[in-house]
């Protein structure tokens, strides 16, 4: 039986490895079979058909005929679209109490206390980084406003303010709990949403137009977007994250004479 290629690709989706989408495929064009007759079908090496069958079938996707000689019963796809569905989700809550219990675990204060014995060994001037992506960006800036103790201070664009008040609406709000001052200079004179969502969180001012994005973390970090977040496509925007209280300086300075401005 010949499958195209990109079917078969497809499968990998079901979390199939190339001999079980082409033993599964040819199942379910018999119906029931022998592991001789699907290795024949489906041109996957006897010395493999029955372990990839039993995987298959631990996974959910067949299952086996009493009797002899041993035959095997297609699962329908539906059927095993909730069970993949199911075993996705099970595996994600295990992982999750993993990472939790780690968490709570002497494990990770040992791993703080290396990281914190590294960072003082580290000059300033080497804790600079680019972080790519807007995804990544977005999670970095939540670390560093999660962190914050004293102050947040943003300037974005009108773009770069509907993304943030999605992505750090939360932080915001934790932010604020702690006494942190979160500040936000935009463009926002037309998203009345973004203002009201804020309300309570962060104060925001509107200015017509911003000569830069950056985040600034209590006057000692700072992440600067570099590219025209309108033109620059989300998978290639980057920041640089910089951590020195003098260049940070310099952005808070700027931040500082816009908000009185405006």
């Amino acid at each position: 039986m010949i499958v195209p290629k990109d079917f078969l690709n497809k499968l990998k989706d079901f979390g199939l490895n190339s001999y079980e989408a082409n033993l599964w495929t040819a199942l379910l064009s018999r119906g029931v079979a022998t592991a001789g007759e699907l290795s024949d079908i489906a041109n996957v090496p006897r010395s493999r058909s029955y372990d990839v069958l039993e995987s298959l079938e631990r996974k959910g996707f067949v299952v086996m005929k009493l009797g002899k000689p041993i035959k095997y019963i297609a699962v329908p796809p539906s059927e095993v679209i909730e069970r993949v569905k199911k075993s996705i989700k099970e595996d994600a809550d295990r992982q999750s109490n993993v990472i939790e219990g780690l968490r709570k675990s002497d494990l990770l204060g040992e791993l703080s206390a290396l990281y914190t014995q590294g960072i003082k060994m580290i000059d300033p001037v080497e804790m600079t980084g680019v972080v790519k992506g807007r995804g990544n960006l977005s999670s970095h800036l939540v670390a560093g406003i999660k962190n914050a103790q004293k102050s947040v201070l943003i300037m974005t664009t009108e773009a770069g303010l509907s993304r943030k008040v999605e992505d750090l609406r939360l932080a915001f709000a934790k932010a604020k709990e702690r006494g942190v001052s979160v500040k936000i200079i935009a463009p926002s004179k037309n998203n009345s949403s973004a203002t009201k969502t804020l309300a309570g969180v962060a104060q925001l001012k509107h200015a017509d137009s911003v000569p830069a994005r950056f985040c600034s973390i209590d006057g000692r970090q700072i992440t600067f977007m570099v590219l025209d977040d309108v033109q620059a496509h989300p998978n290639y925007d980057f920041g640089v994250w910089v951590s020195s209280e003098s260049f940070t300086k310099g952005f808070d300075n700027i931040f500082k004479s816009f908000w009185d401005k405006n």
